[in-house]
């Protein structure tokens, strides 16, 4: 399966295929003129896949070297960055090279973020090994960092040349990772796709979404590269794919990312969201039960245990946020979102 990216200034295909691992070098060679590639992994993947991807590199003539961190949002962070410049420069590597991201959603923002900002830009590919990063955040070219006060505060827009997708790398995933990508999925059917919420609630076991993945992952990819293409630097409808991240992000920063993953987070703000707008009259009667239902169903929290206010300035910070005022998205039904201006009053208990 393949899908293509068409921007102003750029465009890349999004290749879906299993069994596409065991053969990167085949995929660079299609539009890589280089020598040098530098693969950047987690420790979690290069258990599986670092070698083999390494070694199929090198066999087909390229000069290749990996940089294996720590796994987890901890490594996501602007102290990480000259480690890898280092890595970089002792590889003498230049803008005719090729940056590699191997991993889930953090080396792919981080890698992309690094791959933006040496020598003022050098090429990239997204090769995702998570779920979530499958469905989301290797397409669209949002890359970056976080600091201690927000997540993704330090930033840019820069895109791939390409992104190379696998899904037969999903079955080496926890049940609980790969239900965090599935928070992502079911995202994409809130926003946009109510007959593609309805097959993930139909859905009997992990067993039939992996036999349905393909179509999963390219459903997600082609409403993200739509959105992408009518908006890509987020001023307007691409916003729409926050829909339950102001919340969630404040979650993941309050608990310093080690309670919750981003997709239980993000499950907790689409669910809290819901419940806010449909007491608003806003939602559709009954639309939170069915979010309730399907986060249930792929083992996805949904409650927020603390108080709303106690994240509030967190949310303050979000990137969605212009001047004083505050972009929430909200559904008018399943399938249905739509850009809510308001400001953080809206949390604030009478």
């Amino acid at each position: 399966m393949k899908l293509s990216v068409n921007l102003i200034h750029s465009s890349y295909d999004i290749i879906i295929e299993k069994g596409i691992i065991n053969k990167l070098a085949d995929e660079i060679k299609g539009f890589f003129e280089g020598n040098k590639v530098f693969i950047l992994t987690d420790k979690n993947v290069d258990k599986y896949y670092g070698d083999l991807v390494l070694n199929n590199l090198i066999n087909n003539g390229y000069n290749a070297k990996k940089i294996v961190l720590d796994p987890g949002e901890e490594s996501k962070a602007f102290f990480t960055l000259p480690l890898v410049y280092d890595e970089l420069l002792n590889f003498k590597f230049t803008r005719s090279d090729l940056i590699l991201t191997l991993g889930g959603g953090v080396i792919g923002d981080l890698g992309g973020f690094v791959a933006s900002t040496y020598l003022r830009g050098v090429p990239f590919i997204q090769c995702p090994t998570t779920l979530l990063a499958q469905v989301d955040s290797s397409v669209g070219g949002k890359v970056g960092v976080d600091l201690d006060k927000g997540k993704n505060l330090i930033g840019s827009f820069y895109h791939p040349k390409k992104v190379i997708i696998d899904p037969e790398v999903l079955n080496t995933l926890s049940d609980r990772v790969f239900n965090d990508g599935m928070a992502e999925v079911i995202k994409y059917g809130c926003i946009k796709d109510k007959e593609f919420f309805g097959n993930l609630i139909n859905y009997s076991n992990k067993k039939e979404v992996m036999h349905n993945i393909e179509y999963i992952i390219h459903n997600c990819c082609k409403i993200k590269k739509n959105v992408v293409e009518k908006d890509e630097k987020d001023t307007g409808e691409r916003m729409l794919l926050n829909f339950g991240h102001t919340i969630g992000h404040a979650i993941e920063q309050y608990y310093k990312y080690s309670k919750y993953t981003h997709g239980e987070a993000v499950a907790i703000g689409m669910y809290e969201i819901t419940k806010l707008s449909e007491e608003l009259g806003i939602t559709k009667n009954g639309t939170v039960d069915i979010i309730k239902d399907i986060l249930i169903k792929y083992q996805l929290p949904y409650e927020l245990t603390i108080d709303i206010e106690e994240i509030l300035e967190t949310m303050k910070l979000d990137k969605k946020n212009l001047g004083n005022s505050l972009n929430i998205i909200f559904l008018k039904e399943i399938g249905e979102s739509f850009i809510y201006k308001t400001t953080s009053k809206i949390f604030k208990k009478d």
